[in-house]
C-alpha cells in the first residue's frame, strides 16, 4: 500500500516538519512492553534501525529505554528536528538521510527494524528485503501505527467525516476502503496486537497533528489555514474547556 514515490516523501513531510514534531502523539508504554514480548528482544541494549524516523518520536522513546538507535529518514528537515532534540539533553542517536527501500547500512547490524507510521510509504517487497538484510539472525521487524479510534466517539467520527468531505487527498477511517497497512502479509511469522489508549490533548496541539498529515501538506497554505480554522471553531464550540479526550489505538505487527 505504497503512498507514493520515496523521492517525493521527504519533500512532503519536510513541509510540515514543525507541526509533525509538535503535534504527533507519542506511543503508550504498553506498546513497548508488547514489542519486547512479541519479539523476544529486550529493548535495553538492542540495536534498532528506525526507518522513516521523522522527527524522532519513536526514536527518542527507544533510546530512552536503552536501545542504540540508527534513525533513517528521506526528509532533511525532519532529521534536523530529530538532531536538534538530541542536543537538548536526550541520549544521542545516529541520524542518516536515506531510503527505506535501500537502507544505507551494512548487513546484519540490527536486532530490530522499526517502522512507526512509515512502512505504508515504502515498497512492500523491497523494504522488507532490506529489513531482513540488515537484521541479525534472531532479529525482528516491527510496524506500528497510532490511529484515531473514530468508532469510539461520535464527535471524532464526525470530525473525520468532515475532513473526508473537504480534503481531496484525505485517507483515514472515514473512507470505506481504508484499512491498516498490510504489513502482516509480508512476514512468514507474524504477531499482531491492538493496543487501545486515550490521549488527553489541547485543541491547538490536536490541530497541529492535523497539519502534519500528508493530505494537509497537499493543500495550499491558504487552504490549509482555512480548513484548520474551521476545525478550530467547531472544536471550541463543542469543547469550550479546550481539552479533548481522543480515543486512540495502536496497531502493532511484529515479524521474525
Amino acid at each position: 500500500m505504497s503512498k507514493g514515490p520515496i523521492r517525493d516523501l521527504g519533500r512532503v513531510f519536510d513541509r510540515v516538519a514543525d507541526a509533525y514534531d509538535a503535534g504527533r502523539p507519542a506511543y503508550p508504554d504498553e506498546m513497548y512492553r508488547a514489542v519486547s514480548d512479541l519479539s523476544g528482544i529486550d529493548l535495553d541494549g538492542a540495536t534498532t534501525v528506525d526507518v522513516g524516523a521523522g522527527t524522532g518520536i519513536l526514536t527518542r522513546a527507544l533510546r530512552a529505554r536503552g536501545s542504540q538507535v540508527i534513525a533513517v529518514d528521506p526528509g532533511a528537515e525532519m532529521l534536523a528536528r530529530l538532531r536538534s532534540r538530541s542536543q537538548e539533553g536526550t541520549p544521542a542517536v545516529a541520524a542518516v538521510l536515506g531510503d527505506g527501500n535501500a537502507l544505507p547500512l551494512a548487513d546484519g547490524v540490527a536486532d530490530l527494524v522499526t517502522y512507526a507510521q512509515s512502512w505504508h510509504w515504502l515498497d512492500p517487497v523491497a523494504s522488507i528485503a532490506e529489513a531482513r538484510r540488515v537484521l541479525r539472525p534472531e532479529g525482528a521487524i516491527v510496524g506500528c501505527w497510532n490511529l484515531n479510534h473514530a468508532a469510539q466517539a461520535d464527535w471524532l467520527a464526525a470530525y473525520e467525516a468532515r475532513l473526508a468531505a473537504e480534503v481531496p487527498a484525505y485517507w483515514g477511517p472515514a473512507v470505506e476502503q481504508w484499512s491498516v497497512p498490510p504489513i502482516a502479509s509480508a512476514f512468514e511469522m507474524i504477531e499482531e496486537r491492538w493496543i487501545p489508549w486515550t490521549r488527553l490533548v489541547g485543541i491547538e496541539d490536536f490541530l497541529l497533528n492535523l497539519r502534519s498529515r500528508s493530505y494537509m501538506a497537499a493543500l495550499s497554505p491558504e487552504e490549509a489555514d482555512e480548513l484548520v480554522e474551521r476545525r478550530r471553531q467547531e472544536l471550541r464550540q463543542e469543547f469550550p474547556e479546550g481539552v479533548l479526550s481522543v480515543p486512540m489505538r495502536v496497531y502493532l505487527a511484529v515479524g521474525r
